[in-house]
């Protein structure tokens, strides 16, 4: 089939992995015309961005591929997606667990699952297929981009034939990775930090390392510690139900493929030699970093091109489709033509600060509190006091998880006050600028699978919806309008909750208060 030498849409996606193919669905759903650029005939096959969290199955599920993505996994129905962490070795008997999500199941209407980045990446390819508003160019890769008041540009150029097209859009968004060329070309900046740690990613089969595994049987990945690491991570993760898993570990700087002799390092975290194959072995080095806006005009960028960072606990894949599901409604609700002027900038004032947040308290932090913990606490030192120190770890480790709920307090959309972070406590209130609970309809369905595409209004069985009915039809808002049952309304402690199309509270209050619809509508779409 032969190529134009110029496209146009409306969004055109550099970046067609798991983020890109993400948000190309999310605005597709939405009736948005898109172009999606991916250099890559094929996912890539490294085990990768393995945690899915419960948040983004609820994406799955919008998106219309949770069940494709259940038969992709590579785990067993009863293999349990658990964390855990030990100290000196997995033989060692110093463990706790650690990064358990069922601790926060209930405030989410799907559960989290564990798959590796390229089978996910392959079903969600697969769901572009779909929409005839998606046009794909695979093994294409976006070499230039530029911006006028008019439009933004992308030449994308063919990575087997050589050829150039150029795509017109109204907007570009960038998920074309860490070394992201949109980003470069909008000229936006980053902060970033580096480590200076050689780290090693290494992909290995080995029934010996079951073995060792078979004393944790529900640990699915697990953080090695060594005092010697200073606070640098040993990490393994299962790939597959039996025998495959990777690790990560930092090695000596002038190390290669050639020169790394992995056994001594996989024995002393296994805590005993063990017989491996090595399926791959790459190298990566620990930074982080952090583009200063995650706007330029016509420009945005998303996920790794936005944010990147250590694989540690599984935040990253996890952002990215945030991003994805964020960004994707508010370009929709602009190009639509009911979007207010600081709706799109929102996206930058909510996802940032997030990401910085989650940085910040939970994985460079991490880094640091291990490596002052590790100075100050040792079993051959004083065995009694380690001990009581590893125990009140335990504690904290397990309690973690309700301390990572990302919400967007502050936001110049959201009616409610206070600071967007990830840092936060999961409630089954309905709070402005925090995710929805689960819940029922007063026909005693899910909440979740009631909710619209656009906007929309939750109500309390005795609240009247006529008020917001009459105000989103001139504003253009898109709002479906639903009645909870009692016990759903008095767990949310409201009588209306506004949902948006990504399932954050953009408002809520009393069955009797004043309500000034109007108000509260165009703030949620940015018109204030």
């Amino acid at each position: 089939m032969s190529t134009p030498d110029r496209l146009r849409c409306e969004v055109a996606v550099v970046g067609g992995g798991p983020v890109g193919a993400a948000l190309a669905i999310t605005l597709a759903q939405h009736g948005v015309d898109v172009v999606l650029i991916e250099k890559h005939a094929s996912p890539q096959p490294v085990p990768k961005g393995q945690n899915l969290t419960q948040r983004t199955v609820e994406h799955f599920r919008r998106w219309g591929i949770a069940d494709e993505l259940t038969n992709a996994r590579t785990m067993t129905d009863d293999q349990v997606s658990a964390g855990m962490t030990a100290y000196g070795s997995l033989s060692s008997g110093h463990a706790y667990p650690w990064m358990r999500r069922g601790g926060v199941a209930e405030y989410y209407s799907a559960k989290n699952m564990r798959l590796p980045q390229y089978r996910t990446e392959a079903v969600l390819r697969e769901r572009t297929a779909a929409f005839a508003g998606i046009r794909a160019l695979w093994e294409w890769e976006g070499v230039a981009v530029s911006q006028d008041d008019d439009a933004a540009r992308v030449i994308a150029r063919s990575r087997t034939t050589g050829e150039e097209i150029t795509v017109v859009a109204d907007y570009v968004v960038g998920a074309d990775g860490s070394g992201s060329i949109v980003r470069e070309a909008a000229g936006i900046t980053q902060t970033r930090a580096d480590h200076d740690r050689l780290m090693v990613l290494a992909v290995f089969r080995s029934p010996d390392f079951d073995a060792v595994m078979s004393a944790y049987p529900d640990a699915a990945f697990v953080n090695v510690m060594e005092p010697e690491l200073e606070g640098y991570w040993q990490f393994f993760g299962r790939v597959d139900a039996s025998e495959t898993w990777f690790f990560h570990c930092p090695v000596d700087p002038s190390s290669t493929a050639e020169t790394l002799d992995l056994a001594p390092i996989l024995a002393r975290a296994a805590g005993r030699a063990i017989d491996f194959d090595i399926q791959y072995l790459g190298f990566w080095d620990l930074r982080f970093t952090l583009a200063d806006s995650y706007r330029a005009g016509r420009v945005f960028v998303a996920g790794d091109a936005a944010h990147s960072h250590p694989p540690y606990g599984g935040y990253g894949i996890n952002s990215g489709f945030e991003d994805a599901r964020n960004l994707g409604w508010k370009l929709a609700a602009t190009l639509g033509g009911w979007g207010g002027e600081t709706l799109l900038d929102s996206y930058d004032a909510e996802r940032r600060p997030v990401f910085a947040a989650t940085r910040d308290e939970f994985i460079e932090k991490a880094i640091f509190d291990d490596r002052a913990f590790f100075a100050a606490h040792s079993p051959e030192r004083d065995a009694a006091a380690f001990a009581a120190a590893w125990q009140a770890r335990s504690s904290d480790a397990v309690d973690e998880v309700d301390r990572f709920e990302p919400h967007y307090d502050g936001s110049p959309v959201i009616a409610s006050s206070g600071t967007t972070s990830a840092v936060g406590a999961h409630s089954h209130a309905a709070r402005a600028g925090h995710h929805l609970a689960p819940g029922r309809t007063d026909a005693g369905d899910e909440v979740f699978a009631a909710l619209g595409s656009g906007f929309t209004l939750l109500h309390a069985p005795d609240a009247d919806p006529a008020a917001f009915v009459a105000e989103a039809e001139p504003l253009g808002v898109p709002l479906a309008v639903v009645a909870l049952d009692e016990a759903s309304a008095a767990r949310y402690e409201a009588g209306f909750v506004l949902v948006r199309p990504d399932q954050f509270v953009a408002w809520r209050a009393g069955a009797s208060v004043a309500i000034h619809a109007a108000d509260v509508l165009e703030t949620a779409i940015g018109r204030r």
